[in-house]
Formats: C-alpha cells, sequence, structure tokens
C-alpha cells in the first residue's frame, strides 16, 4: 500500500513538473487551454457571442463616463440663469489660477474675443468672421454673474460654440477668474 501511494505520489510528481516547465523552446502542456489562450475580438469586428454581431456594443442608458461629471443646466435662457444663480466659482484666487486661466483664454478665446476681451479678435477683425463676438469687457459682462459666463463657455450662447467638451470645468473657472481680475479691471 505505501509502495502504491508513493509511486503515485511520484508520478504526481513528476506530471506536475513537466507540465509546468516554460521556456522559450518547450512551452510545456496547458490543461484548459480554452481559458489559457483568450479569443478575444477586436473593437470594431463581428461577434458571433452577442446578439447583434458586433463587439462593440452601446453603453446601458444612463451610464457615465469615468472620471465624468454631467453638467446639470438646459442650455436655455432659463438654464443660463439659474446657473448664475447657483454656480459660484469654487477656486482660490491665486497667481498660479490666474496663470492657467491666461493660458485657456489664449488657447480658446483671444482669436474671437481679442487680446484684450474686447472683441476684436483677429477672426473678426480679419474678415472671416462678420459678427463681433461679445466684448468681455463691457458692463453687460461685468454684471453677469460667474455662473452665467460659466455656463456660456460649457454650453455656447448665441453664435459661441460650446467649449464643454475641450475645456476641463476647473479651468473654466480659472479662465473666468482670468476674465473678472485681468482683462475687466
Amino acid at each position: 500500500m505505501n509502495f502504491r501511494l508513493t509511486l503515485f505520489i511520484l508520478i504526481a510528481f513528476l506530471m506536475f513538473s513537466a507540465s509546468c516547465d516554460r521556456d522559450r523552446n518547450n512551452p510545456g502542456w496547458d490543461f484548459f487551454p480554452d481559458m489559457f489562450y483568450s479569443k478575444a475580438y477586436e473593437t470594431n469586428t463581428g461577434n458571433p457571442v452577442l446578439k447583434d454581431g458586433m463587439t462593440e456594443q452601446t453603453p446601458v442608458e444612463g451610464t457615465i463616463p469615468r472620471g465624468m461629471i454631467p453638467y446639470q443646466y438646459a442650455k436655455t435662457k432659463e438654464g443660463m440663469e439659474l446657473a448664475g444663480k447657483e454656480l459660484v466659482n469654487p477656486l482660490e484666487n491665486t497667481a498660479q489660477n490666474l496663470q492657467r486661466g491666461k493660458e485657456v483664454y489664449d488657447i480658446f478665446c483671444i482669436h474671437c474675443h481679442g487680446e484684450k476681451g474686447d472683441g476684436k479678435g483677429y477672426l473678426h477683425t480679419s474678415g472671416k468672421y462678420i459678427y463681433p463676438p461679445a466684448s468681455l469687457v463691457s458692463k453687460k459682462m461685468l454684471e453677469k454673474p460667474d455662473g452665467e459666463i460659466y455656463h456660456s463657455v460649457t454650453l455656447g450662447f448665441g453664435l459661441m460654440g460650446a467649449h464643454g467638451s475641450q475645456i476641463r470645468p476647473e479651468d473654466r473657472w480659472k479662465l473666468i477668474m482670468y476674465i473678472r481680475n485681468e482683462l475687466q479691471k
């Protein structure tokens, strides 16, 4: 009995040792190869496993991408006024935030609103854009709450396009901080 048990353990050990030997010349044995080698499908290819035959599936309704916070105000005049009442700049007025606000302004705003924020940017003064952009230093803009400006940058307003997908939320607040503290002085 002892001999049979010893023989069984020895054979099991040899099989285990042989199956775990992996080098470039002898890959060893793969138990359960369907689990070892994944049969993955590329994103835009057909997939016989799924009902509609496509690998890339539409996300479930209501799904929010990781790291994204949905903007809760509608693209209406009422939505803008509500944003103006409820949204407050959460960032501190620091030199670093103002510098980042200037960088964002120089990238996204200067070509339309101009270097001084007076609406005389290159696109209008060159004649490529016939409608003058809003002056950010006008009395009307001085009276606007920060939340309304944030709403305009996020969803667009009038002829201005939406920049919500291009400018991160904290950079929008830094942009407004720059407009308030540098351009409107």
